[in-house]
């Protein structure tokens, strides 16, 4: 398969294509805060449990995964309650290996009014495959979990963002799969991913097939993460808040901010032999994170993507 390379200018005309309508993100938002004069965001939750974090892929063999205690249940069941108390929705990106031990967890996520799309199979970096093995990767977990929830499922994104400028094939292959959207590019510069010269906000990347990349904000020349993640926890939560404001304002574009349901568990197992870095960026504040999500979703207005960026219409 040929990799296209990436065009910045057709980039930028496939952006000012596929943004949001303003009336219809707010009058889609059927399941957000009606708070007049404010834009709806986007929230996304990584349905994947500690243990299956790529930094932790190191310490955590896969065959080990079916051993080890998981916790994603009882915290998606807490954050259900959450946006259920803030009236905001959310598109949840669940990995088929969830899914298939866990139908039901998949099936309350549908019954409260959520969005179900695929984050893979087994949070297989798309950047680690073949061609042929990321297509049949993202295909069968695009069938598992439209079999599992009863709902057509749309949206794909890529573990650790890892589609970059060396793998561009992969958006091919997303295409080919029947996916309409993909929120797999981080458009910063990171140690583990990123693509800082990508479009900040959503673009056509093929024929039918959108990408929706993780919010930043734009200062000196640069982009600096605003859409969540690691940032929301080890930075204060004004900071995100003030970026997130500022994208809604400056930008006129809604946010895309993404969160993993293990950072809403502190008392998640301990992973032993992990180095300073990675411990710290993986457990410093998950005793806070819940308490910031709750004033996320009351200072400003969320929903799912299909519905912010009308998939259906698009």
């Amino acid at each position: 398969m040929t990799s296209r390379a990436f065009d910045s200018e057709t980039a930028l005309r496939g952006e000012a294509a596929a943004r949001p309508k303003q009336g219809g993100a707010a009058g889609a938002a059927q399941g957000a805060l009606a708070v007049p004069g404010r834009r709806v965001n986007a929230l996304t939750v990584d349905v994947e449990d500690y243990f299956q974090v790529s930094a932790l892929a190191p310490h955590i063999d896969r065959g080990r995964w079916d051993a080890m205690e998981c916790r994603v249940e009882r915290n998606i069941a807490a954050l259900l309650a959450l946006f259920e108390r803030r009236g905001a929705r959310a598109t949840f990106f669940t990995l088929g290996w969830i899914a298939q031990r866990y139908p039901g967890l998949v099936r309350d996520i549908v019954a409260h009014g959520h969005e179900v799309a695929s984050h893979g199979s087994e949070h297989r970096r798309a950047s680690e495959q073949t061609p042929q093995q990321f297509r049949s990767d993202i295909g069968d977990a695009r069938k598992l979990l439209e079999d599992v929830s009863g709902r057509p499922v749309r949206g794909y994104r890529a573990p650790s963002f890892s589609i970059g400028t060396a793998n561009l094939w992969a958006f091919d292959c997303i295409a080919e799969a029947g996916y309409r959207y993909s929120s797999s590019v981080y458009p910063v510069k990171h140690d583990h991913y990123g693509m800082p010269d990508a479009p900040r906000f959503a673009y056509r990347v093929r024929d039918g097939l959108m990408e929706l990349p993780i919010t930043t904000t734009r200062m000196l020349a640069r982009n600096f993460p605003a859409g969540g993640g690691g940032f929301f926890r080890l930075l204060p939560y004004g900071v995100s808040r003030w970026a997130i404001a500022r994208v809604n304002r400056v930008d006129n574009q809604p946010a895309i901010f993404y969160f993993h349901p293990w950072e809403i568990d502190p008392q998640q197992p301990r992973v032993p032999g992990v180095g300073p870095k990675t411990r710290f960026r993986h457990y410093l504040n998950l005793d806070r994170t819940a308490s910031r999500l709750d004033r996320l979703l009351s200072d400003f207005r969320w929903d799912r993507i299909d519905r912010v960026f009308e998939i259906d219409s698009a």
